[in-house]
């Protein structure tokens, strides 16, 4: 199973993001790191990605390749994340047949009704919840 995470900016999220998928799922997971930048990618490869490449023709590419499809709602939000997400990659994510597990961080001005209020941990969990389900 090859699960792309995509990150900006620093890429802290994406990296505790590989940390956790890494520490709770041992076998036959392959983990893409997609970075808006090239600190982001870096971070989320010393994280344990077994792969990673930056910029908006990577998210292009391999949002394609990929099983599962993981960040931030600003993923799917053109120009978010202080202008690092192209349209061009929004759309490439959003029409990608990959599966997506998406995080409503309330952080580029969108606000999702009925979102639970959790901290980062716990989402974490439950993308290894939703990972371990869609392996079934």
């Amino acid at each position: 199973m090859k699960i792309a995470v995509v990150d900006g900016q620093g890429g802290g999220l994406g990296k505790s993001i590989v940390e956790k998928i890494r520490n709770e799922i041992k076998d036959d997971i392959e983990i893409i790191a997609l970075g808006t930048n090239s600190l982001a990618t870096s971070n989320m490869l010393k994280a344990g990605a077994n792969a990673g490449a930056t910029g908006e023709n990577a998210v292009k590419v391999m949002s394609q390749k990929v099983d599962i499809i993981i960040g931030p709602i600003a993923i799917l939000i053109a120009n978010s994340m202080m202008g690092e997400i192209t349209p061009i990659m929004a759309e490439a994510i959003s029409t990608s047949e990959a599966r997506k597990i998406i995080l409503p961080l309330n952080r580029c001005n969108v606000y999702i009704v009925g979102t639970q209020e959790l901290n980062i941990n716990q989402m974490l969990d439950y993308i290894i919840e939703e990972i371990k389900e869609i392996r079934k």
